[in-house]
């Protein structure tokens, strides 16, 4: 209650005044005695976590709208894969063209929503349909199920079921292998051997024929034109690819500049 009143600049005995009100138009006991001192009862520390939210979402917004988070990195999240593959080698061009905007780069299979005051801009892989969140195509590209030459030989693979004999290699923190078995109808055994790897090391792994991955046909398709690679299977469904997103508020002016150049180059690429 003290420290309380110290940060509004009134009385400890003003703040225990309010509580008191607000616990009589609640209907509630929010705080309780203890000794001295009090402490949050339940209900007291569970509406003391939502006003604590609310108030960040608040000052969130009002950052966003006088332009107070103008300094701050600009946030981007991805998968490790898209960013060592394909933002990575490109990223220099933004840096040289935008020197005063630094970027701060999250590669994760954790999917991390847009928001004002938080990540500015995601690129995700999907169909584009997010809820609440704006997406617009950048790279479209088939989901593939492939493996080394080296792996499979000239083995003939008919049905997905096929695909247990033989290791996989999955990134770290996502479930594409168990995903697509799944989808597939493989459910009731497991493969020989599942390794998890960060998104930089799966297509090391997959050149050296250390598993079957399911992984975006963007990424592999010069070793698939060498046949060094081959593709098991391919999903045919239309819209596939990486998303450009973002949240459904108007941008900052650095996340407005990037984008932009997202888009550049993802034409530039073809």
């Amino acid at each position: 209650m003290t420290e309380a009143g110290a940060l509004l600049n009134v009385s400890h005995a003003a703040i225990g005044q309010q509580v008191r009100a607000l616990e009589a138009h609640l209907g509630l006991s929010l705080v309780a005695r203890d000794g001295r001192g009090v402490r949050p009862t339940d209900d007291g520390a569970r509406l003391g976590h939502a006003l604590s939210a609310g108030f960040a979402t608040m000052a969130r917004e009002i950052e966003a709208l006088t332009g107070a988070d103008a300094a701050r990195p600009l946030q981007i999240t991805t998968t490790a894969m898209f960013a060592s593959s394909w933002l990575m080698p490109r990223i220099g061009g933004f840096r040289d063209a935008h020197p005063g905007i630094d970027l701060m780069l999250n590669p994760t299979a954790l999917l991390t929503s847009p928001e004002p005051g938080g990540v500015d801009v995601a690129i995700r892989y999907g169909r584009g349909v997010w809820s609440g969140l704006k997406a617009e195509m950048l790279v479209p590209t088939q989901h593939v199920v492939v493996a080394a030459r080296s792996l499979v030989g000239d083995r003939r693979i008919d049905a997905p079921d096929q695909l247990l004999d033989f290791p996989w290699l999955q990134e770290l923190g996502s479930n594409e292998a168990r995903n697509w078995l799944a989808g597939h109808g493989v459910t009731e055994t497991r493969v020989r051997g599942l390794t998890e790897v960060p998104g930089n090391l799966l297509l090391d792994g997959l050149r050296r024929g250390q598993g079957v991955v399911a992984t975006t046909r963007a990424f592999v398709e010069p070793d698939i034109r060498s046949g060094d690679v081959v593709i098991l299977f391919a999903d045919t469904a239309p819209d596939r690819g990486y998303y450009l997103v973002t949240h459904s508020g108007p941008l900052r002016p650095a996340a407005k500049s990037f984008t932009r150049w997202l888009r550049r180059e993802a034409a530039s690429a073809g």
